[in-house]
């Protein structure tokens, strides 16, 4: 990113989030990346996210894609999204006698997520217990057997256009708590995305509240249902890996999408 920005005449520095000597106001845009220990700290990550004065992906978008219970706005709007039964903290739950996952609604790369089958319901219940217990509000899944095969896309826009997609494989195709590290970059590989997955992707930033122009960076992932269609399991536009080592052109694209916003902001 550093070299396709320096490229079109703009100085990029790396700077640490938290760090409280950084002057956010000197910089003409401070763009999230790689802040992968907000979901331990949100409430600190918002309030930071709130206070840069040019922010990109701005603070509302932030706010709203950071915690996943942002999947309910994009169900109620139509968009076919893996169905999930929602536990607040404290509050009863039954789980399904399926194969199902569990995680927060608060998360990043499987963190605190598990998957289970109607032998665990003892082991799953601990889990939500453990989850609702720390404030999470948790979500149950069922396990959708066809990624084991297919795995996930992940459809890459910069700038509010599609650039590249990448395929992963499944984070738990253990049973059990998810193992930090089971995902490593060798494993992710680039792919091209089917009309139907590139037609839902569209809805999805069609959908989103703070409007697709607002966005100068988005991850739509999708992950095969029941009978093949796609369905989505998360937006990502708060900090998630562009992967731009597996899109060819796409430093230049995202250098060109920085170059855009500067110019409407």
């Amino acid at each position: 990113m550093l070299d396709a920005l320096a490229g079109r005449g703009l100085e990029a520095t790396p700077q640490i989030w938290d760090e409280p000597e950084t002057d956010w106001d000197r910089f003409d845009l401070v763009v999230v990346r790689a802040t992968w220990d907000y979901t331990e700290r949100r409430a600190e990550f918002l309030d930071w996210a709130r206070r840069v004065p040019r922010l990109a992906n701005p603070y509302g978008v932030i706010e709203w894609n950071s915690d996943k219970t942002y999947l309910r706005d994009l169900c109620a709007a139509g968009i076919p999204t893996v169905p999930t039964q929602w536990c607040e903290p404290g509050s009863p739950v039954v789980l399904p006698a399926t194969e199902i996952v569990v995680k927060p609604s608060v998360g990043a790369g499987a963190r605190g997520a598990g998957r289970y089958g109607p032998e665990d319901r003892e082991a799953a219940a601990a889990h939500v217990e453990r989850l609702g217990a720390a404030g999470f509000t948790v979500m149950v899944q069922p396990y959708l057997a066809a990624i084991e095969s297919a795995g996930e896309r992940g459809l890459v826009y910069l700038g509010g256009r599609f650039s590249h997609s990448i395929h992963k494989p499944t984070l738990l195709a253990n049973r059990g708590a998810y193992v930090e590290g089971t995902l490593t970059w060798e494993l992710v590989s680039a792919t091209t995305p089917t009309a139907a997955e590139r037609a839902l992707a569209e809805d999805v930033l069609a959908a989103t509240p703070a409007g697709r122009e607002n966005l100068l960076y988005a991850r739509v992932d999708l992950v095969p249902g029941g009978d093949g269609t796609p369905l989505l399991i998360e937006l990502e536009v708060t900090e998630p890996c562009l992967y731009l080592g597996r899109g060819p052109g796409s430093p230049e694209a995202f250098a060109d999408a920085v170059e855009g916003w500067l110019a409407r902001h």
